[in-house]
């Protein structure tokens, strides 16, 4: 199984000269196995990248969206494949507590969009029921869900194949203020083992007290609980739109010498980087492209 980050950006795409080690773009990730299936987590900005992949194999395309937030929607009407009328798209959206889950295809609708949605030439079934099952099946995968802790709700996914256990958890408050959707013992056992954990570390604990609430986590609490739960290769994603490459760079080689340094550490720890993939067999994590750094 392999993992392509296409958005690790959160909130808001953030381009220029600042951002373009660890990329601007919003949530997009692909995850193919090793028969050629795949499944694209969420639809932010990054997805316009996607597009030659499917363009180039015509293959089916499913999506499985966390909550309709702007970022994990906001790319989903500048990916070539939906303009293309012999292309198939599953869109299976996140749990959410509002009646709008269909805002994936809504965005493309008023003065919002000069393309309206219902004018889209491919085949798009949208499922807003499915992610509300404890297990269900999707091209090849075996996908478990677990409720977000993060406003207006949302869903946390782990893909379940070639014998590996992949965790996709992004927007998620780990410890928030509310009463939670999901405990920190259920988050323990949702990952518990996996792979590789992706999860949103938007903040560290200096940015505490004043977002609390906000819906992400810090990358401290996810170093946590990706110890607890015995990950063995964990990302960080939704990075701050504030945040520069070299505030990013810093923290990350400080966190990586700091459980380098402790004891019967196993955990490998990174910041997500755009245009990079992992291959879960060789758990090697490298650029997609030559000019990508």
């Amino acid at each position: 199984m392999k993992i392509e980050f296409y958005g690790v950006r959160g909130s808001m795409p953030t381009p220029g000269k600042d951002t373009v080690i660890y990329g601007g773009n919003t949530s997009c990730v692909y995850v193919e196995l090793n028969n050629k299936q795949n499944v694209i987590l969420d639809s932010g900005t990054g997805i316009a990248g996607l597009s030659k992949k499917f363009n180039e194999t015509k293959q089916p395309v499913h999506i499985l969206l966390t909550h309709s937030h702007w970022d994990h929607i906001q790319g989903f009407p500048y990916f070539q494949p939906i303009y293309q009328n012999n292309s198939n798209i599953t869109i299976v959206t996140g749990a959410t507590e509002n009646n709008d889950n269909d805002m994936i295809l809504r965005q493309m609708s008023g003065a919002n969009h000069p393309v309206k949605y219902q004018h889209l030439p491919c085949s798009i079934t949208l499922n807003t029921q499915l992610a509300q099952q404890h297990e269900f099946a999707l091209n090849g995968f075996n996908v478990t869900t677990q409720a977000l802790n993060h406003p207006d709700g949302g869903t946390a996914y782990c893909l379940h194949a070639d014998n590996q256990k992949i965790a996709y958890v992004t927007d998620n408050e780990l410890k928030p203020p509310y009463l939670e959707s999901s405990t920190w013992e259920e988050w323990v056992k949702f990952v518990l083992n996996a792979d590789v954990l992706i999860h949103d570390a938007q903040y560290n604990n200096n940015d505490m007290p004043l977002k609390h609430g906000w819906g992400h986590s810090t990358f401290e609490q996810v170093v946590e609980l990706a110890l607890q739960a015995n990950v063995k290769q964990l990302f960080f994603i939704s990075h701050d739109p504030s945040k520069t490459d070299e505030e990013l760079a810093k923290q990350e080689a400080l966190l990586q010498k700091t459980l380098k340094d402790t004891p019967h550490c196993n955990l490998s720890v990174a910041w997500a980087k755009e245009q990079h993939e992992y291959n879960v067999n060789t758990q090697s994590f490298t650029a997609m492209f030559k000019n990508a750094e």
